[in-house]
């Protein structure tokens, strides 16, 4: 499963994928912390799991929402009847587009 060394070329075609634009310095610096972070990525692959369900969740979830129920609704004259303005039995608003004639 080893890939092989990372090099300082890996390195800055990484950063060119995410678009980073590193210096010389940071190459260099980040070679051997790329090395070692795709190191502890291999120990993962490498954990014996094949009798482990795979999961989305460490812990089991439970649906907390409640059913879905229809009830009825509000009377539409109840609900107009709060509403600061009314035209034609709906809500009255500003227009806030222009109509071309």
């Amino acid at each position: 499963m080893a890939q092989g060394p990372i090099g300082q070329d890996d390195v800055r075609h990484v950063a060119t994928l995410a678009r980073l634009d590193l210096d010389e310095a940071e190459v260099v610096a980040l070679t051997p912390q790329l090395a070692e972070i795709l190191a502890y990525a291999e120990q993962v692959g490498e954990v014996a799991a094949d009798d482990v369900e795979p999961m989305t969740h460490p812990l089991g979830l439970v649906d907390v929402l409640r059913d879905d129920v229809p009830a009825p609704g509000l009377a539409a004259d109840a609900v107009l009847a709060a509403a600061p303005e009314v035209q034609e039995g709906r809500f009255a608003v500003p227009r806030i587009v222009e109509e071309d004639a």
